[in-house]
């Protein structure tokens, strides 16, 4: 096990807790996609609860794939998802991507919560992990203008790296 980062969960009647503990970086995007695939494939998905109380670090890449767990819920059941963060430099980020467009942000710590599994991390290929980059930050990009201005270069230059 890791201890420098750690994801957990929770399901109960379709609504999803994630924790994301440490330092959600780029190395766990393919966990990361492995899990919005899971959740936003399951029938029962209605939305998710992020508690993000314990991140120390988080990047775009992993706010995309939370972007896109957002807009799932949103299509699947209209229930705005909720993301809880108590750490001012993590507040600010997902302020500044324009999260509180498509989350309901709480700046308290969530009451315990039991019975958490833990996310085993997958490895990946350099070319899934850039295609699962690729693909975060089009997201974020498709969120507003100021997201789209912040990452079409990095986009551009991923996509320039395609091989073919």
């Amino acid at each position: 096990m890791n201890t420098g980062y750690k994801i957990l969960q929770a399901e109960k009647q379709g609504i999803y807790l994630l924790k994301f503990i440490g330092e959600i970086r780029l190395n766990l995007c393919s966990t990361l996609d492995n899990l919005v695939d899971s959740i936003t494939q399951d029938p029962a998905f209605k939305t998710v609860v992020v508690d993000l109380t314990e991140t120390e670090v988080i990047d775009s890449t992993t706010l995309g794939f939370l972007a896109k767990i957002a807009m799932a819920a949103a299509k699947r059941s209209h229930f705005l998802p909720t993301l809880i963060s108590t750490n001012p430099d993590v507040t600010r980020i997902i302020l500044s991507m324009g999260f509180d467009k498509i989350f309901i942000i709480v700046r308290e710590p969530a009451s315990r919560i039991e019975e958490l599994e833990e996310i085993p991390v997958l490895r990946a290929s350099e070319q899934q992990v850039r295609e699962k980059v690729l693909d975060a930050h089009r997201v974020l990009m498709a969120l507003n203008s100021k997201n789209r201005e912040e990452f079409k270069n990095l986009v551009r230059a991923l996509e320039c790296e395609e091989p073919g």
